[in-house]
This record gives structure tokens, sequence and C-alpha cells, in this order.
């Protein structure tokens, strides 16, 4: 692990673009931007980013990767940065801009895909903040197969509001009681003005915070690094150290398909459920096991939720934030508690080379703390979320029920065809309780986009009815929704589904203990309804949005777009 180490190229991506007399334009271009000839007999990797100034998400990112960079020189490599695109889910919600969210995560792996091919990298250390950003790194990494390493970006740091910390979930909800009355115009003012105060992702064990739990428990990220926040100067060091441990990924031919197996996964999905994570994580991790060939999908997922128990008190269904967690000891103690209890495939090989009971056996799990308690004594004996089956949803469902006390619900559907309708009759209150709100045309292609509906979801709970009243959608939520509410329906309603066929005043029954979901009409009242169906044609018939919805599979297999490791002739790594 040297600077001055020669290396043989003859099996690295980067020969076609460094070695030999053919390479001597490729040369000619490097030599331009101050390379040496010593910089270009070392190998090239990739230092993806996708800092923007959208959103404090992305925002310092740009200064880890210059940290990273460092790393990969020291260690003997030559670090190329580059940059792709984020959709700050936060800043698209509410509003046909969320449609971008999901597809912009296809875009993301996508145009990592084309950089490092175009360009002939022979690794990479992938750094993301916002949502959809965290699962298209991973993504890459694995289609790809080099010698890869994830760095998350962290977390923001809570606000304080009245005595109490606070994140962005706290304003979506402020707006609902503002609508209800319960919250003043100049309180919500200084709400928002508040709750955002630094760099980094939201703040509670929604998406982006799951997302990274996700990337140390399966293996892809260094331990600890997913725990401070984005301004800590700790960040930075973590951001060299995946420098260093890239290049020893790469001396030792260690790549992303050997850690991202089926007992990975497994592992992925158990630290979701302990935490109370987001319900994305059903469509995120069948994504990764997508480039890997492996099929792992969204049935696969909630069976896991099912038999795993949830102990971290985390935000939204607890009281704490990501912040709190990386104080009482970071995502290494909840995977210790996991690894203790027995719930977790120590045995599954890591970017450090270990296994992951190696990476954590000299973690001794606090015992003065209340962020994460050990399996022996969980704050409920199986997951935060919970998946769901039923004639309303063959294809099954998703529910994230940590914190919630009421896990039934009967009631009349009241029918709206896009999110929009249902959040003004919301504002309105045009609903009654007991009603289950049905908001339908939002799935992956019906949508398109597949949106999440946190600005409704989060005005119910601020009108303070979210156990009143349930919401169902062929869409999905944030990470940051909390209350009676289950996406990713499927069949969506735009090829057929049941809950296309629904009608206004249909009784629907909800059992989450049960994993149910299903609507009080025979088959062959379905079968009638569906007979006289026609799908919908949505406004978007040209540009990204029309591409995705023509190649976006179900939900339950993760919303993918092209037909991933199974159909490979070749890996990238192996050029």
């Amino acid at each position: 692990m040297t600077a001055n180490e020669k290396w043989d190229k003859s099996k690295l991506p980067s020969r076609y673009v460094s070695v030999g007399a053919t390479s001597a334009p490729h040369r000619a271009y490097y030599y331009a931007m101050g390379m040496t000839e010593e910089d270009i007999a070392k190998p090239f990797v990739g230092v993806a980013t996708c800092w923007n100034e959208a959103a404090p998400c992305n925002i310092a990112l740009s200064r880890q990767a210059q940290s990273t960079k460092r790393g990969v020189k020291e260690a003997g490599g030559t670090p190329r940065e580059f940059t792709t695109i984020t959709v700050t889910d936060g800043i698209a919600m509410g509003h046909a801009g969320m449609r971008s969210s999901l597809a912009s995560r296809e875009v993301i792996a996508d145009s990592v895909e084309l950089t490092m091919r175009g360009h002939c990298y022979d690794a990479m250390v992938t750094l993301a903040g916002c949502d959809k950003s965290l699962p298209g790194m991973m993504m890459a990494m694995v289609r790809l197969n080099v010698p890869s390493v994830f760095l998350y970006g962290g977390t923001i740091l809570p606000g304080k509001f009245k005595g109490r910390d606070v994140t962005i979930v706290d304003v979506f909800e402020g707006v609902g009681a503002n609508a209800a009355g319960r919250m003043s115009d100049e309180d919500l003012h200084e709400l928002e003005c508040v709750a955002c105060p630094s760099a980094g992702s939201c703040g509670g064990q929604y998406t982006a915070n799951t997302m990274a739990t996700v990337s140390e428990a399966i293996g892809l990220a260094l331990p600890g690094s997913g725990g401070p926040p984005a301004p800590y100067t700790s960040r930075d060091e973590y951001a060299a150290a995946a420098g260093v441990t890239v290049m020893d990924l790469i001396r030792d031919n260690l790549r992303p398909r050997d850690i991202v197996t089926r007992k990975s996964l497994e592992n992925a999905a158990i630290v979701v459920a302990a935490s109370g994570g987001s319900t994305n994580a059903g469509l995120h991790l069948p994504a990764i096991a997508h480039e890997a060939g492996i099929d792992f999908f969204l049935e696969d997922v909630c069976e896991i939720f099912q038999r795993t128990p949830y102990i971290a008190d985390m935000a939204p269904g607890g009281k704490y934030v990501a912040k709190d967690l990386y104080e009482a000891g970071g995502i290494p103690i909840l995977i210790k508690a996991l690894l203790d209890g027995g719930y977790l495939h120590g045995d599954c090989l890591t970017v450090t080379g270990k296994t992951l009971a190696e990476n954590h056996e000299h973690i001794e799990f606090p015992t003065d703390q209340k962020v994460v308690y050990p399996t022996s004594n969980p704050l409920s004996p199986t997951g935060g979320v919970v998946g769901l089956k039923g004639n309303l949803a063959p294809d099954g469902a998703i529910v994230k029920v940590a914190g919630m006390k009421r896990r039934q619900h009967r009631g009349p559907a009241r029918i709206y065809e896009c999110e929009e309708d249902a959040l003004a009759a919301v504002l309105a209150r045009e609903y009654e309780e007991g009603d289950v709100l049905v908001i339908r045309n939002e799935g992956p292609k019906g949508g398109p986009g597949m949106r999440e509906m946190l600005s409704t979801t989060s005005a119910l709970y601020g009108q303070g009815v979210s156990d009143k009243v349930a919401l169902i959608t062929d869409g999905r939520f944030s990470g940051g929704t909390r209350g009676f509410c289950i996406g990713h329906i499927g069949p969506e309603a735009a090829e057929g589904g049941p809950i296309g066929l629904l009608r206004n005043g249909d009784i629907i029954v909800i059992d989450a203990d049960k994993g149910t979901l299903d609507v009080e009409l025979s088959e062959a009242d379905l079968a009638e309804r569906k007979a006289a169906w026609q799908p919908r044609k949505t406004d978007y018939q040209a540009g990204a949005l029309y591409k995705f919805a023509q190649l976006v599979g179900p939900a339950y297999k993760g919303a993918v777009t092209h037909p991933g490791g199974k159909a490979e002739t070749h890996v990238y790594a192996d050029i």
C-alpha cells in the first residue's frame, strides 16, 4: 500500500486508455489535466458523488470527495472525480416534481455505469446523501462489479423548536396542524426556520438513514461510516479511509458481488425492520438484488420483517434521531445487538475483507443508552414494517407499524385519482373519521414515477387524525410517514389491479397483525369491474418520465427498468 507501487494493468479496464501505443491520444488528455506518467500507470478510481446545491443532503459531498481522493492517492491510486444527479425528495414532495424521484434512482445508476464504462475506470468510491441516491449508487456498484466502497454523506443535525428536537417531518406535519388551526402561522414560520440547521440528510430513520444503515449491514460501507453527521470532520476521515480501502479491494480483487449475496440482503432487511426503517427499503433491496441476478422481492423482504424484533427507538415512530444513534455508538451497536441475538448472518463478507461478525467482535453493546434495545427486550417482537396481501393487493403491499398502537381498520373507501386531489381534500377536512383514503394511479407506470405521499400523510398527522383514518395507495411513502398508511399496492391501478377497480363506499379491511388487505367484494364483482376497466392515459408522453413508464417493472420486484444480472453475458469489471 504505497504510492510508488508498480501495477500490472493487464487485467484492469484502464489498460484500454492508459497502456501501449494505441493509448497515446488518451494519455494526451490526461497530461492536459496535469496528470503525470506515474499517475497514468496507477489504477484509475472513479470517485462518484451526487453533489449539488438542491438541498442540504448533498451539499457536503464535494468536501468529502476531496478526502476520498486523498485516501486513494495515499494508497497508490489515481482518483477521477465525477458527479451525477439527485432529485431531493423533501423539495420534490407534494407536487409533480415527485414523479422524478424514483426515476432518478435509475438515472443515477445508469449515469455512473456509463461514466465508468466510457472512461474505463478500475474501481470506485460512491458518495450519496439523499434518498434515491443511496440505492442508486449501490445498484451501480453491484452492476459494474468493480472493487467499490460506498460512503454516506451523513445526517443533518436536529433542529430545536420550543425546547425539543425537530426534523423536516415536523414541518410537513406542521402544515397539517396549521390547516387544522392547531398551530399558528407564526409558530409554523419559526419551525421552518429552525428545523434544518446544517448540511446532511433528513434526521430520523427515514429513507436516507435507513439505506445508510443498510450500507453497513450489507457490507458495502466501512463499519461506523454511516453514523457521523454531515458537518462533523470525522466524516472526512471515513472518506479518506474509503479511498484507502478501495485500493486494498483492487489488490485482493474483492468485488461487490462477493459481498452482496442472498444472506447479506437478508441482513439488510433485518436492520431495516429492527430500526423501524423506511418502507422504501421494500423497493430498494429488490432493486440492488436484481443487479446481482438474485431474486429477492417484496414478499421476501416482508417475511424477514415479520420475524425480526423492532429494537431501535428512532423517529418517526420513536423518540430519537440519527445523531442520537451516532452518539450512542452508531449503526455498529444496532448490528452488534442483532448479532448477539442471533438474527444476522455473521459470516457475510464486507469491504474490510473481514466478515460482518469479525468487524463487530470487539464492539461492546452499551447499556447506558436508550436508543437501541437488546433483542431480549425489544420495543416490539416483530419488525417496524409489515407486508400485506389480499384480494386488494395480490402482489403485496407494505405498511410501517413502528410506533403504531392500532393495527386493524375497516372503513369505506374515499377515492382520489392523484395525490393533489387527496391533499386538497385533507386540508379542507373533506373526509370522515373511519374512512380509507385511496390514492391511485400513482404507481411506477401510472404516475408515472410512484410518488411519495408525505404531504398528505403529514397533513393527516398534523390534524390529529392519523389514528382515525387509513390511507392506501399504489404509490409510496416517505420514510418520514407515520400513521395507518399502506403503499406499494400491486398490481397498480395502471395495470388493472384491484385498487383501480374500487368505488367510493367500498368497504376495505386492513389487518397488519394478520398481514391482510382486502375489499369486501366477491371475485365475480371484481371480475365484472375489470371487464369494464380502461387504462388511464397520463400527460407524460415524451421525455424521461415517458421512458421510465415504458420500461419500469412492478413495485414488488423493485420497480427496475432493465433485465438485471440474470440476463448478462458479461460484467463490466471483466472487460
